[in-house]
C-alpha cells in the first residue's frame, strides 16, 4: 500500500495509476459487495449495488472495474451513470438497494479518484460498517460466485430525472416564485456532474442562465473545490452578465457556493445559512422543537440563521455521515455542513446541491432582495484556517493539547466529541486530528481575522508545547 493511498470510515481513495488501480477498485468493490450481501440483501433476490460515478477522466474505467468486481461475488449492479453524488444516494433507496458506490474524489484534484460507500439506508458507512469492509478488502480470499450464480448488470438512466422531480416537488422550494422572479443566474460546474445535473434543474426553475465548465470530461480548468479563491472567473462572469446570482458545485455536485451580484464569493457557510433562512421562515411555528444539526466547524452564520427563526442548534462531529445519523436521531428540519452542503431530510438526509440551489433561490424569491442584501442583514465573521503537523503525536499527546488549551481558556464553553471545540457566544476554535492526513487542523472563527489570527496562533503554540 502506497503513502498517498487514503482509506477512511465510508471509503478509499488515492492517485490514479499509482496506488488506485482496477484492481485494487475491484478488490475493494467485491469486500463492499460482500459486505452488502451480509447486511442489506432482499430475500432470495440477487444482492443489489447502486454504482454511479462523477466525470473523472478514470471514472470509466473504474467503473467497470467495480462492477466486476461485485458481479464476481453475485451481486447484481444497477448502474446509474454519471451522475451526482446526492442521486446515487437517492437511486439507492428508490431500488431499495443494499447500497451504493460512488466512484469520485470529491473536490480532490484531476489525479485523485475513490470509492465512497453507502449504505442501504442511502447514508455513507459509519465507523463499525466501514471496518467490517476494509476488513473484507484486506481477508486472504473472498466468497466468490461460481459460474451460474454470477450477478448482472441493469442501467437506470431516470436517476437524475427522479432526483429533479424531487427536488422540484418539496414543499419548501417555491417553483412558482422563482419561475415569476426570472433570476439571471451564472454558473460554473467545473467540469464535473454538475453539467449533468445543474443546467436543467435552473432551466426548470425558468432562469436565465450564463454558464462555464459545463463540459462532463472532468478536465477541471481551475481547483476543484468551490472556495472563494477558486471562483474569480464566476466572480467576472456575474459582473460581465449582470447576474442576480453566481453559483459553482464541487465535481460530484454536493456542495455549492454562492457569488452575489457584484461577483464577490461570500463564503460556503452562507449556503446553509440561506437555506435554513428558507425552510424555517416558510415554516408555521408552534410544532414543536425545531432542530437545526452542523458539524463542529461550521461558521456562526448557521448558528444566527436558526436562532432567528427559535431553532436550537446542535453540532456533530466533522464528517457528512456524523451529522446525517444526528439528524436523524434529533428529527432535524435542516441540517449540514459549513462548506456547502445543504441536507433536507424532506427529501433526503445527504449533502445535496440541487436541493440547496432550490432553496436559496427560493429564499431570494420570497425575500425580494439581493444577495448582498440578505449577508448584510447579519453579522459577519472571520474564519481562518491552519494546520501543523502531527508527526508522532498520539491520543495520550493530543489529549496533552486538550488539556492545555481548555487550562489557558477555562470560560470557554468545550465540546470533545471530535477533537476539541472551545466556543464563546461570538467566536470558536476548533482543534482535531485529520482523518486523512498527519496534521492538526486548526479553525477558529471571530468578529475579524485578528481576533481569529490570535486564537490560531494560541492553538498553534499549546500544539508545539505538547
Amino acid at each position: 500500500m502506497s503513502d498517498t493511498l487514503m482509506i477512511s470510515v465510508s471509503g478509499v481513495r488515492g492517485l490514479v495509476g499509482t496506488d488506485l488501480t482496477p484492481e485494487l477498485v475491484a478488490r475493494w468493490a467485491a469486500a463492499f459487495g460482500v459486505w452488502g450481501k451480509g447486511n442489506g440483501g432482499r430475500g432470495k433476490r440477487k444482492t443489489r449495488i447502486v454504482l454511479g460515478r462523477d466525470a473523472r477522466t478514470s471514472g470509466p474505467m473504474f467503473a467497470a472495474a467495480a462492477a466486476a468486481g461485485l458481479l464476481s461475488v453475485g451481486c447484481d449492479v444497477i448502474d446509474v451513470g454519471l451522475v451526482a453524488t446526492p442521486t446515487v444516494q437517492l437511486a439507492v433507496e428508490h431500488h431499495r438497494a443494499a447500497g451504493g458506490i460512488i466512484l469520485t474524489a470529491s473536490h480532490n484534484p484531476i489525479e485523485w479518484n475513490a470509492l465512497k460507500f453507502v449504505g442501504p439506508d442511502g447514508i455513507f458507512l459509519d465507523t463499525v460498517a466501514g471496518a467490517r469492509v476494509r476488513e473484507l478488502a484486506a481477508a486472504a480470499s473472498l466468497p466468490r460466485a461460481n459460474y451460474h450464480a454470477i450477478g448482472g448488470v441493469e442501467a437506470d438512466a431516470e436517476a437524475i430525472a427522479r432526483h429533479l422531480a424531487a427536488v422540484l416537488a418539496l414543499r419548501a422550494v417555491d417553483v412558482k416564485g422563482i419561475r415569476r422572479r426570472r433570476f439571471r443566474v451564472a454558473l460554473d460546474t467545473v467540469r464535473g456532474a454538475g453539467g449533468a445535473v445543474m443546467p436543467e434543474l435552473l432551466e426548470r426553475l425558468g432562469c436565465r442562465v450564463t454558464a462555464i465548465n459545463v463540459e462532463t470530461d472532468g478536465l477541471f480548468p481551475r481547483p476543484p473545490e468551490p472556495v472563494p479563491e477558486n471562483l474569480k472567473a464566476l466572480g467576472a462572469l456575474v459582473h460581465r452578465k449582470q447576474a442576480d446570482i453566481g453559483i459553482a458545485v464541487d465535481p460530484d455536485v454536493d456542495r455549492l457556493a454562492i457569488v452575489d451580484e457584484q461577483g464577490r464569493p461570500i463564503g460556503e457557510d452562507y449556503t446553509l445559512a440561506f437555506a435554513i433562512r428558507a425552510v424555517l421562515g416558510k415554516r408555521a411555528t408552534g410544532h414543536g422543537k425545531r432542530v437545526v444539526v452542523c458539524n463542529l466547524s461550521t461558521s456562526l452564520v448557521v448558528e444566527d440563521a436558526a436562532k432567528e427563526f427559535g431553532a436550537t442548534v446542535v453540532r456533530a462531529p466533522v464528517g457528512e455521515a456524523h451529522v446525517a445519523r444526528k439528524m436523524i436521531e434529533l428529527k432535524a428540519i435542516i441540517g449540514g455542513e459549513g462548506n456547502g452542503g445543504v441536507m433536507y431530510p424532506a427529501l433526503h438526509v445527504g449533502r445535496d446541491a440541487p436541493v440547496a440551489l432550490a432553496l436559496v433561490l427560493s429564499l431570494l424569491a420570497r425575500e425580494r432582495a439581493t444577495v448582498s442584501a440578505l449577508v448584510a442583514r447579519a453579522p459577519r465573521y472571520a474564519i481562518v484556517k491552519a494546520k501543523v503537523e502531527r508527526g508522532t503525536r498520539n491520543v495520550e499527546r493530543m489529549d496533552g493539547v486538550y488539556a492545555s488549551l481548555r487550562a489557558e481558556f477555562p470560560e470557554a464553553n468545550a465540546d470533545t466529541q471530535d477533537g476539541l471545540r472551545l466556543a464563546w457566544p461570538d467566536r470558536w476554535l476548533h482543534v482535531r486530528p485529520s482523518g486523512t492526513e498527519p496534521i492538526i487542523r486548526l479553525i477558529a472563527e471571530a468578529p475579524s481575522g485578528a481576533d481569529a489570527e490570535r486564537l490560531i496562533e494560541e492553538g498553534r503554540r499549546l500544539c508545539a508545547a505538547s
